[in-house]
């Protein structure tokens, strides 16, 4: 479907579900939105700047919702999935070999899906590669083997490693956190790969059967 123009020769992108999208994207900013000050403010860029241009401080806004959005959302988790590895000590350094040593003791077999000796050496690197669902869905099944016995001795060694993050809270408090937002993120990762999946028709029928029902 082609840009459509609304008011004066104002270059308007069609909306999502004209154009068979499930992104939730916000298609408008206003001067009080959040993102409009922190552009105004922060980058003297006003939402119409430049004047009288097609591609203007608000069209770029709406891009990068878009992207944000869906299109770059399995990146964004798998990063965030990267971050919260990098809490942990390193493989190959002195502290790296106790905590996996003593990830194992806790988690029993289900750490071999994380385990960097286990892994396939280049564990992260092969997102560069594409394989974006790689790292999520071994954290996933790393987590969803786990018994309640297990999660609460792996949130205790975890959390005994990313200690230095202080909250004042107990190391068992610091693992479960990180254990609930590697799993979430590694969710996100799932669906989002699974939603990019879906054709025009597919899209269509979803429309369809929420509009009937």
């Amino acid at each position: 479907m082609k840009p459509t123009y609304r008011g004066k020769d104002r270059l308007h992108a069609p909306s999502h579900q004209q154009s068979g999208g499930l992104m939730i994207v916000r298609r408008y900013f206003d001067a009080d939105d959040e993102l409009a000050q922190y552009l105004r403010k922060q980058l003297n860029t006003p939402l119409d700047w430049p004047k009288d241009a097609e591609l203007n401080t608000e069209r770029v806004a709406e891009i990068a919702a878009a992207a944000a959005c869906d299109a770059s959302y399995n990146q964004a988790a798998n990063g965030h999935l990267a971050d919260l590895f990098a809490l942990l000590p390193l493989p190959g350094t002195p502290e790296g070999s106790d905590f996996w040593d003593e990830l194992r003791e806790a988690g029993g077999l289900a750490t071999l899906y994380v385990d960097p000796a286990n892994a396939g050496g280049p564990f992260f690197s092969r997102l560069v590669n594409g394989n974006e669902g790689g790292i999520a869905s071994r954290v996933l099944s790393f987590l969803g083997e786990l018994d309640d016995q297990q999660r609460d001795a792996v949130a205790d060694v975890i959390g005994g490693a990313v200690g230095d993050i202080e909250i004042g809270s107990a190391s068992r408090y610091l693992g479960k956190l990180w254990m609930r937002d590697a799993e979430v993120s590694a969710w996100h990762v799932l669906v989002s790969q699974h939603r990019s999946r879906a054709t025009e028709d597919d899209r269509k029928r979803f429309f369809e059967a929420w509009g009937n029902a």
